[in-house]
């Protein structure tokens, strides 16, 4: 296994993030990882991460790309998730060109946040040859009916995801970059290229409604797949990342 590092400038941020290879020969298809947001929870003992994940998908034949998004793990800057969008805009430009990566087969796999991104910026960007996404919200009002503008932004400072005093420069502002990145707005834009919407039937944080909203928006081809007492944390869950595996290896199978 091989690994590749990357460090790209955004916005005068630097998103930090690693490529793994198989070996170091010929061409892969690649998956790119997409985080959500950070929680601030400690990691659970023995949970290898993104990192675990990458290497789980790169035995499978893969190339395989995590990084962290602005506000996040390695990366600089403050949590904004129009800026995310930027952010995987520029990851997937940087992968897309690199010889070893099979451009035919380019995938982005998204959790959570990490997902609504990944839907944003599938449908503006057809290199993208389709998603997966991992309990994805539909839109943010649970997001933003969690608390007042101020406490939200004080929780993320709190943790450390929100890093500069003089940020945001707008409350407002914030929230609106929030709403630009809702996924029903864009979901339907992925089609005819093949999306997977995965989710926990027991989803604490996004309830599995989002699901069946975000797939009665998409275009064909489409698969929704309802993971029976999952919860939101979905890349800890071997059903829902051997799911994501097989659609893979054969995208757009069995959709409706």
């Amino acid at each position: 296994m091989y690994r590749d590092f990357i460090v790209l400038q955004v916005d005068g941020i630097s998103i930090v993030g690693q490529i793994l290879l198989p070996d170091d020969k010929g061409r892969y298809p690649l998956v790119c990882l997409c985080h959500g947001a950070p929680s601030g929870s400690p990691p659970e003992p023995g949970d290898g991460g993104y990192p675990a994940l990458a290497e789980q998908f790169c035995r499978e034949g893969f190339a395989a790309c995590f990084f962290n998004f602005r506000g996040a793990g390695d990366s600089s800057g403050n949590l904004d998730f129009l800026g995310w969008t930027r952010d995987l805009q520029a990851v997937v430009e940087h992968l897309y060109h690199l010889e070893y990566v099979e451009k035919s087969r380019f995938y982005l796999v998204g959790f959570s946040a990490g997902a609504a991104t990944s839907i944003y910026v599938a449908s503006k960007d057809e290199r993208i040859s389709g998603v997966a996404a991992c309990a994805c919200p539909a839109h943010f009002g649970l997001f933003t009916e969690s608390g007042s503008p101020q406490s939200i932004i004080d929780r993320y400072r709190d943790i450390g995801a929100i890093r500069d005093d003089d940020f945001p420069p707008s409350l407002n502002g914030w929230f609106d970059n929030l709403e630009q990145v809702t996924p029903l707005k864009y979901v339907d834009g992925i089609s005819p290229r093949p999306l997977l919407l995965v989710h926990g039937s027991d989803d604490e944080t996004v309830p599995v409604d989002h699901a069946h909203s975000l797939y009665e928006k998409a275009g064909n081809p489409r698969k929704l797949i309802v993971v029976d007492g999952a919860g939101h944390r979905l890349r800890r869950e071997d059903r829902v990342i051997n799911a994501v595996l097989d659609w893979l290896k054969s995208p757009g199978a069995d959709s409706s």
